[in-house]
């Protein structure tokens, strides 16, 4: 990610690091750059992560996109965005033998720390793997410069034999980022409108009522809070958290939309997270 960090003297960089700045995994883990660290050059998101448990920092539109995949695949476990290519040293070594111009602050011209916009976590049969990840749009592949700071991203992973490639707008699927998007905030049963003690009957009657009734989502979902005497939108969002869950399967890879009826491909009433 193009981004500069407010803080961009030395003194910033060894404060981040004694703050765990890159460090940890899981829910401990401190992203390099938060969305108040980068000036605002367009769109940028907090969101509550549903593998890792904290909030997670994503500093453009197209990272949000991917973090919505990630956020899906069972393979993935853990999500650790805007990680640091510590020690500087390095990146400034391998600069320097490939000719390059380290990245620089704008204000002091002094070289400051890259990041790598995704480390990523992933299950393979009995153990683990990490790969990662750096978003671009597509056009900016045509900039010199970009290509120039790509290649050390390149060389520093290299070292450390972990996979590295560039994800540009043609690799995520806008549809299924679209889809989970929608669903995100309802993952956890918690942030429904509606007593924990009730989400077992509205499971029971919506899933029937998707099943067995002819109409799409929306209806479904305003007949199931009349029956059961629920406020407007209870039942719409209990779908979009079994859904979340995988305790209805549909075709992620088409549009969901509520004023069309839901196919279900299965009913699995344990999920899978």
């Amino acid at each position: 990610m193009d981004t500069y960090p407010r803080q961009l003297t030395d003194a910033g960089s060894h404060k981040r690091i004694s703050n765990s700045r890159g460090q940890g995994r899981g829910s401990n883990y401190l992203p390099w750059l938060t969305v108040r660290d980068v000036p605002s050059i367009g769109l940028s998101f907090r969101i509550k992560g549903w593998k890792s448990h904290r909030i997670h920092h994503l500093l453009s539109q197209l990272e949000a996109n991917y973090f919505y995949t990630l956020e899906w695949s069972l393979m993935v476990t853990d999500i650790r965005e805007q990680y640091p290519l510590l020690p500087l040293s390095e990146t400034l070594q391998i600069a320097s033998l490939k000719g390059i111009s380290h990245l620089t602050s704008p204000k002091t011209n002094q070289p400051i720390v890259m990041t790598t916009d995704f480390l990523i976590t992933i299950s393979q049969g009995m153990g683990v793997a990490e790969v990662a990840r750096t978003i671009k749009p597509k056009q900016k592949l045509n900039s010199q410069r970009t290509r120039e700071k790509l290649e050390i991203e390149r060389c520093y992973w290299a070292k450390r034999n972990i996979n590295w490639g560039i994800v540009t707008e043609q690799e995520i699927p806008t549809v299924l980022a679209a889809n989970i998007k929608w669903l995100h905030p309802f993952f956890d049963s918690q942030f429904l409108n509606l007593p924990q003690e009730k989400l077992p009957a509205v499971k029971t009657l919506l899933t029937q009522l998707v099943q067995f009734k002819d109409t799409n989502l929306t209806q479904i979902a305003t007949d199931c809070d009349e029956q059961l005497h629920l406020p407007p939108g209870s039942s719409l969002s209990v779908a979009r958290h079994l859904i979340a869950t995988r305790q209805w399967l549909v075709d992620m890879n088409q549009p969901i939309e509520p004023r069309e009826k839901l196919t279900l491909i299965a009913v699995n009433r344990e999920g899978t997270n």
